[in-house]
């Protein structure tokens, strides 16, 4: 069996979001799940990739603007652009030698879409 420190370790926390689009003339409302997983090669003293409580208080502070808005309004255009936004947002708040890995919004649908890096 591989050593712990040899090992990859991710750790992922999940918030609601709803938002609204525009698409042409009309206005759409999505309800996501926003996941931000953060990755790390072995664990840290306390046997963890990141606090999770670190993660999600910057993961609340940055859907709470966006909460119920208009997203043109706030210059995204779309999905690919809000999980982009997050993305840029999120990753310094990511203690290294952990780092952000993924930013994915999944709709009520099940459908899911994810930013990686």
């Amino acid at each position: 069996m591989p050593r712990p420190s040899a090992l990859r370790f991710e750790a992922a926390v999940t918030r609601p979001l709803s938002v609204v689009f525009r698409t042409g003339d009309a206005w759409e409302g999505h309800d996501y799940t926003v996941e931000v997983i953060a990755v790390r090669q072995g664990l840290d003293g306390f046997d963890v990739v990141v606090d999770f409580r670190d993660l999600e208080a910057a993961l609340d502070r940055s859907l709470a603007p966006l909460q119920g808005q208009l997203l043109s309004d706030l210059g995204l255009d779309g999905p690919l652009a809000l999980a982009q936004r997050l993305l840029a947002e999120l990753g310094p708040f990511v203690p290294a030698p952990a780092r952000l890995k993924e930013v994915a919004l999944t709709d009520g649908r099940g459908r899911r879409m994810a930013v990686r890096l």
